[in-house]
């Protein structure tokens, strides 16, 4: 067993926060090696099961899960109802990154707004989807949005580590593609497990 401190952006060792193979306790990870991932998952869910944030929670309060194609758990966190999470990634022309920004709106997984920088090729708002605000420093942000994501869980293809999708929540940071490059993945919101 390996226990790390993770950097300043969350990483340790350029491994996600939380993963087949290890745990995460506060800023260190506890590494497990293969031959125990199933254990680690089955301690990770604990943990999270017993997890402050969530312990006098509602009926609306989830856990933000991504899993590969096979169902496989790559991240999973917790997410009481009225917290949010964003999706961040670099254009994968201009490089500059790009916020999708979304919420726990009663249980349901909401995109609540979308920050850009510019409007390059396949950015821009839609009149009618949101408000556009400057962001004071030459892009925008669109606010308001508040489009329900349909079945509370959306797939992606996540780009290589050049254009780096990443999940954002509380100032921590976890690269999609340091975990599956390349690979599509499921984001979703669902529900805590049965006590």
């Amino acid at each position: 067993m390996l226990l790390t401190q993770d950097d300043a952006q969350g990483r340790a060792g350029g491994l996600a926060p939380l993963c087949l193979g290890g745990l995460r306790f506060g800023t260190f990870r506890l590494d497990l090696g293969r031959r125990h991932a199933f254990l680690g998952l089955l301690a990770a869910m604990l943990i999270v099961a017993a997890s402050p944030a969530l312990a006098d929670g509602s009926d609306e309060d989830r856990l933000l899960q991504v899993r590969d194609r096979h169902g496989t758990l790559l991240v999973s966190l917790p997410m009481p109802e009225g917290e949010g999470w964003c999706l961040e990634w670099n254009h994968s022309v201009e490089g500059f990154p790009v916020l999708d920004c979304y919420r726990n709106q009663q249980g349901r997984m909401v995109l609540e707004r979308s920050h850009q920088p510019d409007f390059a090729a396949g950015l821009g708002h839609v009149p009618g989807r949101g408000r556009q605000v400057s962001d004071g420093e030459g892009g925008y942000w669109i606010e308001e949005i508040q489009e329900p994501v349909p079945g509370d869980r959306y797939l992606l293809r996540v780009g290589a580590l050049r254009v780096d999708h990443r999940l954002i929540r509380e100032g921590r940071t976890i690269s999609l593609s340091e975990l599956a490059a390349g690979q599509r993945v499921s984001i979703g919101l669902r529900p805590l497990p049965s006590p």
